[in-house]
Formats: structure tokens, sequence, C-alpha cells
């Protein structure tokens, strides 16, 4: 029983109101029970509060809606009316910038969703939407309360529809520390990025009772769903971690790399790292032969500031990089061909992988940078029968949809459509570099002579004599560094040791960039 259940008694003054005030706030800080907070951390899980207090900076959390409690009655409900309903709202700072949150309770009802606890939510991301700041979702909750039927699912709708609404208005984060099942598995998927934390954290649709039943297939809650398979198999998890103070911490730096929303740029940053700072290693880092593979990881930690990058999506489509990182203290966006995974080939999942972050870029005003070192896409019967044309024109569109400062660098090999796809300067970049090593061409030197001079090869009488010929006079002819420079489909070629200063002095004169798209409600991508 609370104090709110007691029997009336005399009137009191408002001391005495105040008191019974603090102490009602007490009960609600203070949770169910020692015996619930207990369990929770046997879990080597934190409660809501205490994820809250590790988010946010210190003493600046606001909460909204402390002693909500729900109207609810029938199986047993109408005896337990604790306070917050099961999801703590409100909003504090990271690092002095407002940012909002609603964190599951698990302690209470197993931070399932009611009624009162859905229209908790629904409020705080209306305010984070009409503030201007981003949301996070601290999410460990059973789904749907069963005790309250349908209300409880039509409550998962309203939260659909404002994520919707919110979607590249605000930057939207999910940070799952428990589980999340059935429908309320969207809430996370229509968010900008989704984190999770190893063994506590799952997401699934159907859990693995359901997928027993249904396939006869046997599977562990983390086979299913867990960090590493949504990390690294499905990627519908962008980061994962081994605990929740890391996972957090991390949520922390994202957010500092983020604008409040799309009508700010992101947050610049004091950098010690020179502009004009000149990388002698690059010139050895990416070998001439582009048969030879190298890490592009590499090449980015040279050109950044410091050294340092945020890689979304680390372990899935590992074929193409996709990181948040400074140049000269102003956030960029950079999406870059990885030779050490597949040749760096475009392949449906690098599509889709790209094509996400890209229009992740553009809705919050943060400047793309293309790294190309791609041979084409992916060719094979699985790629095609599993819609490589359609994934393909995903990233395509999002390229040519992007308004905000795009440069593109070839760094080596830019064979055929994928060089189109990848930023190209034909499909709306502002700038295109390339290095003198770039090979930029319909394709190889070797397939393209074997075509174009097919018969001359058949008919002589060392055939392979005449196809190094052939290639020889390809290259020089077609493939040399200059040519596309030559063209105009180039801007410039470039010292390798000076990119960094070539990228820092061209975003610097596209600050100002404005552009347009035609009106329309909307356009309509390929899905």
């Amino acid at each position: 029983m609370t104090v709110l259940d007691e029997a009336p008694g005399e009137p009191i003054d408002a001391r005495g109101r105040t008191a019974e005030l603090h102490e009602i706030r007490a009960q609600a800080l203070a949770g169910p029970s020692e015996k619930a907070t207990a369990a929770q951390h046997a879990k080597g899980k934190l409660t809501a509060r205490e994820r809250i207090e590790l988010l946010l900076d210190p003493g600046s959390f606001r909460e909204v809606e402390q002693l909500r409690r729900h109207r609810a009655q029938g199986f047993g409900l109408e005896a337990k009316k604790p306070f917050t309903d099961g999801v703590i709202t409100g909003w504090g700072t990271v690092e002095g910038r407002t940012v909002f949150v609603y964190a599951h309770d698990f302690r209470i009802f197993g931070g399932a969703l009611g009624e009162a606890h859905a229209t908790k939510i629904h409020k705080i991301m209306d305010m984070a939407i009409a503030a201007g700041a981003p949301l996070v979702s601290l999410n460990d909750g059973a789904g749907a309360r069963i005790q309250e039927g349908v209300s409880a699912l039509a409550g998962y709708g309203g939260i659909f529809q404002r994520n919707t609404k919110a979607s590249g208005v605000i930057p939207q984060i999910s940070v799952m520390l428990g589980p999340c099942a059935g429908g309320a598995a969207y809430s996370p998927a229509l968010t900008d990025f989704v984190f999770m934390v190893r063994e506590t954290s799952q997401m699934f649709i159907t859990g693995p009772d359901v997928v027993k039943a249904v396939t006869g297939e046997e599977i562990t809650q983390n086979g299913l769903g867990g960090a590493d398979v949504h990390a690294e198999t499905s990627g519908v998890c962008h980061f994962a971690y081994d605990d929740e103070e890391t996972c957090i911490a991390e949520v922390r730096y994202l957010l500092s790399l983020l604008p409040q929303n799309n009508r700010e740029n992101p947050p610049r940053a004091e950098s010690a790292d020179a502009p004009d700072r000149r990388s002698e290693v690059l010139l050895d880092l990416v070998p001439a032969d582009g048969n030879r593979p190298y890490d592009m990881a590499k090449v980015i930690e040279e050109i950044v500031d410091d050294g340092e990058y945020l890689e979304v999506h680390e372990r899935w489509a590992r074929n193409i990089i996709c990181a948040l990182a400074r140049l000269d203290g102003q956030v960029v966006g950079i999406i870059a061909n990885q030779p050490q995974v597949l040749a760096g080939v475009l392949d449906i999942e690098a599509s889709e992988k790209a094509a996400r972050f890209v229009q992740m870029c553009d809705a919050f005003n943060i400047p793309i940078v293309t790294f190309l070192d791609v041979p084409g896409f992916l060719p094979g019967v699985d790629q095609e029968h599993g819609g490589i044309i359609r994934h393909g024109a995903k990233l395509l569109y999002a390229y040519c949809n992007a308004t905000v400062p795009r440069i593109s660098l070839i760094l080596r090999k830019a064979y055929g459509g994928a060089y189109i796809v990848m930023d190209s300067q034909s499909i709306g970049a502002d700038l295109t570099f390339a290095w003198p090593t770039n090979e930029i061409a319909v394709m190889g030197a070797e397939g393209a002579a074997n075509v174009i001079f097919r018969r001359q090869i058949a008919e002589a009488e060392d055939p392979e004599v005449m196809r190094a010929r052939m290639v020889k006079e390809y290259k020089s002819e077609l493939m040399h560094p200059y040519y596309a420079a030559e063209r105009g489909l180039v801007d410039d070629v470039i010292d390798p040791a000076e990119t960094r200063e070539v990228l820092v002095k061209s975003l610097a004169m596209l600050h100002t960039k404005h552009a347009d798209l035609p009106s329309r409600k909307h356009g309509n991508p390929p899905q």
C-alpha cells in the first residue's frame, strides 16, 4: 500500500502535504522492492534509473509523470498500481545539450507496456519532436501487457506513428538492454541507431518456443535474436557491446557527433590535428597493384582528426565501411569500400547498409565523403535472385537524393556501374578527386581486352602474348590516371599525402551549400 492508498485522516497543512509529497516521491524512486532490484542486478542488468544516470549529465534529469499509475481493472491489476507504471520518462542533458529519454523498468510488470505506460511514452516523444532534441529509448520490456488486452497493442501503434513522424527530424536511438519481442521490436527498427548488449538483450518477432512449434527448429534466445546475431547476420543492430556501462558511454559519444535536429548542423569541436597535415604513410598503405588487398580502415585513420572515427554496422556487410568522424572539427560521414573483404565489391547487404547511412547523413546535415576502390557489383545467381538490382538502386537513389556537401575520392579501382553508384560526379557529387593510382573504367583491362579484341586474340599465333599486348594497349589508351580528369569527370588528381588538406579545404568551401529538391510529397525509393 502506498501513501495515496491510505484512508483519509485529519486535514493537514501545507508542510504536512509537502512531507507527504516527499514520501511519495521516495516510494517512486525506490521502485517496487529491494528484492526486485536485487533480481535485476543478479541478471547483470542495471535498473532503469541507474541507466538514466549513466546516460545523462549528473543532476540534469527532470522526470515527467513520475506519479502516473494505471487505471486498468481485472486480473488483479486493481490491487497493484505502482508509481511510474513501469516506464521512466523525462529529459536531461548530454554534454550540456538537451536529450529526451524513456526507460522501461523491468521490475514493474516486467516493463510490459500498458495504456498508461504507452501514454507516457507518447507524451515524451511529442515533447522531443516539439523541442527539436534527440530521443533515446532504454528498452527492457516484456512486450504488451496481456492483462490490458488490445489497449496495450494500440499503445504500440502510437509509438510507431511517432517514430515515423520523428524520422529525419530528430535523432532517435534505441538501446536494447533486455528482451524485445513481437511488435515491440518494430519501434527500434524505425529509429536511426540500435545498440545492444551481449547476453542480456534480444530482439525477435517470434520467440524460440513459437519457432520450435511451427518449424521444429530448436534455438536459444541469443541464438535467435541476440546482439551478435543482429550485429553480424541480420543488420538490425548497429552497435553491440559486452556491458551496459560501455554501451551507454558509446551512446553519449554518438550523440556528440549528431545535431539536435534536422534544422541544425552537427556540433563542431576544436581539433589539435593540423588541417594541412601531410600523410606520407598513405603513399605506402595502398598498393598500386589493383589485385592486392589493404585495410581501408587504416586509410581513414590517417586522414580524419586524431585517427578517431565511429564505425556504424562494423560487423555487418564488412565489404563497405560507414563511419562518423571529424575533419578539422567538422563531423563528416564516410562511406568507403573495404578491399580486405570481398575485394570491396558492392553486394545486396553493402548497398542497403550504405544507402541507409547516406540517408541518415543527409537528414541531419552531415557532409558525405566517399572513398572508392570498387571492382563492381558482386556477380552470382544468389545476388541476382536476391534482387541486387533493386537493392543496389537503393544506394543510387540515396546518393542522388542527398543535398548535403558530397565529395568523392577514387583511390584505385572504380569499375562499371559500381563506380557510378558510389557518388560519381555524374550523379551529383560536388567534388571528385582521384589519386594517381586510380583506374576508372567500364571494367578491368583484362575483361575489356577479352571483349574488344576477342577475334584478334583468337586468331593470333600466340593468343596469350596477343592478350597481354591488348591489355597493355587498353590500359594506356583508356585507363591511365588522367583519362577521367582530361574529360572533366574528375576535378583533380591529387598527391595522396595531401588528401586531408584537400578534403578540409573543400568542406570549408561547401559549408554554405544550399540545394533544393523538386516540390513533391515524397519520392518513391526502391524497396
